[in-house]
């Protein structure tokens, strides 16, 4: 049987559907409880599946998309993270791309360049670098049908002999508490292997991404270099970032 929810959660809910978000600041001045008792109301709705919970509030949670429609989303912003992104690859480098809306602008604005290699398990990225001249190498597998990526053993062990200068990684979910993260366990899992692969780990982000939460966690917030993303996140990732060793790149203020 599903859990019901009390009059209060009721009442949030029905504003998260009419507002689109809600801050947990917000909720406790208007209901006059504890930020704790706010926080077990969220918790207490993201179970139910009806949110997602971001940093210092929640959000309606929305269906999963295929790529082809995640295209749609953000497509200035990506493509600024993509150019910024093809700024930090060097000439004889072997570097690992995976699949995500984000790291295929990555792909596009790399100026063509036979002396780098490029491992991916994306289909789409690799048919763009082909075109450019790029040395690329595909990790075949399982073929992801709403992503375009190739998982699970064979992609592993395809990675599983290499070694790159950097690895160029999307995520859907960042947060102080659980890190990077990713709806899907077997995505998630080859992430984590390049990431064991790379001299350095830099994750392509969106500042959307920030304060998301998903399932399955590939990475810590240390564990990786550097986050390239369109504009500067919330403070306290900002804050975390010296201590924790990322550089935060953000795309706007990057020379093209």
């Amino acid at each position: 049987m599903r859990p019901t929810m009390n009059d209060r959660q009721t009442d949030i809910w029905n504003m998260i559907q009419r507002e689109g978000e809600v801050k947990l600041s917000e909720l406790r001045a208007k209901y006059a409880v504890t930020e704790m008792t706010i926080r077990r109301d969220l918790e207490k709705l993201e179970q139910l599946g009806l949110v997602r919970r971001t940093f210092g509030g929640a959000i309606p949670v929305t269906p999963d998309v295929s790529l082809q429609e995640r295209h749609t989303v953000s497509p200035e912003e990506k493509a600024a993270i993509g150019i910024a992104a093809a700024a930090l690859v060097r000439p004889n480098q072997a570097i690992f791309i995976d699949g995500g809306t984000t790291t295929l602008q990555l792909a596009k604005q790399m100026k063509p360049d036979a002396s780098v290699t490029v491992v991916t398990n994306a289909l789409n990225v690799a048919a763009i670098l082909l075109d450019k001249g790029f040395h690329t190498i595909v990790a075949g597998g399982m073929l992801l049908e709403k992503t375009g990526s190739m998982v699970g053993p064979i992609a592993m062990s395809t990675l599983g002999t290499m070694a790159f200068d950097q690895s160029f990684l999307g995520t859907t979910g960042i947060t102080l508490e659980h890190g990077f993260s990713n709806s899907n366990s077997l995505e998630a899992e080859l992430k984590r292997e390049a990431m064991r692969r790379s001299g350095q780990v830099n994750v392509l982000a969106d500042a959307s991404k920030f304060g998301e939460t998903f399932l399955h966690s590939f990475a810590g917030y240390a564990d990786v270099d550097r986050i390239v993303t369109d504009r500067w996140p919330p403070e306290p990732f900002v804050q975390a970032a010296d201590p924790a060793g990322v550089e935060i790149v953000v795309a706007s203020q990057v020379d093209s």
